[in-house]
């Protein structure tokens, strides 16, 4: 099996990066950056978003694993003192894979079109703290003019991101959907929105009619982007996917306990 570790660098994580290499060769893995059949975020979820933008080109061929080294790793299933186990199975090519789904983001301009692949979200905001006015349709049709800071469109693993601290609902990834979850927006006497999450199937889009030619800001996970000349962006729920290898059993449901309840 060929593999890469990608490591957030601090000394922690550096050292189990060094330790792991060093044992899968010894093994008979070959260590290989260019394209991975295992790859192995050692940090945050961070560390683990950094490595499936820098792999998102070989979704069909690489699954991920975490080793949790950071304050929250929502995606990392293996803590610094289980890495011994870890490498076993690794060696054993003993795993299940598991799939997410994805958000796809399309942003159509008059000169160029640029997608993105999500993990946990994308926003659009405008730049230097404006309000961001827009027409939200839902497949074919009109359904509001949003006016407010913004809207965040998240996967189910990425609802219990940024989407969840902007109070929409955690959705169990073992659904193909996406949620939209508006960022502070207006609703008075004048100006009215749903002002509630809506999570859509796989078979819906959302479209975004901008109002106003400025630039506009868009984040797609950790990644920002200013883009000029907006004429509208898409959402749906991309047909890729992310694969993580699963070593051992760990419910959804056991992972949001233990990453916002439990001490």
């Amino acid at each position: 099996m060929h593999f890469q570790i990608i490591s957030r660098r601090d000394e922690i994580s550096s050292e189990l990066q060094k330790k792991m290499i060093e044992r899968l060769i010894d093994a008979g893995m070959a260590l290989n950056e260019e394209s991975p059949e295992l790859v192995i975020s050692i940090g945050g979820d961070g560390t683990l978003l950094s490595a499936f933008h820098k792999y998102q080109h070989r979704l069909k061929e690489t699954c991920f694993v975490g080793v949790h080294t950071g304050h929250l790793g929502f995606y990392a299933d293996w803590n610094p003192e289980e890495v011994d186990e870890l490498i076993d199975l690794i060696i054993k090519e003993n795993f299940d894979v598991i799939e997410y789904p994805l958000v796809e983001t399309k942003v159509i301009c008059a000169d160029k079109t640029h997608e993105f692949l999500s993990l946990n979200e994308s926003t659009l905001k405008m730049p230097r703290g404006t309000t961001l006015v827009i027409d939200v349709s839902l497949r074919k049709g009109l359904f509001e003019r949003f006016r407010g800071d913004g809207i965040c469109i998240s996967t189910p693993s990425g609802s219990t991101a940024y989407n969840k601290s902007l109070g929409g609902a955690i959705i169990h990834p073992s659904f193909r959907a996406m949620q939209l979850t508006e960022i502070a927006s207006l609703n008075n006497r004048v100006f009215r929105t749903v002002g509630s999450p809506m999570v859509f199937p796989d078979t819906h889009f959302v479209r975004i009619t901008t109002t106003t030619e400025a630039p506009h800001a868009v984040t797609v996970d950790h990644l920002h982007f200013e883009i000029d000349g907006i004429e509208e962006i898409e959402y749906r729920v991309a047909k890729d996917i992310i694969r993580f290898a699963r070593f051992r059993p760990f419910p959804f449901w056991q992972r949001v306990r233990e990453s916002f309840i439990s001490n």
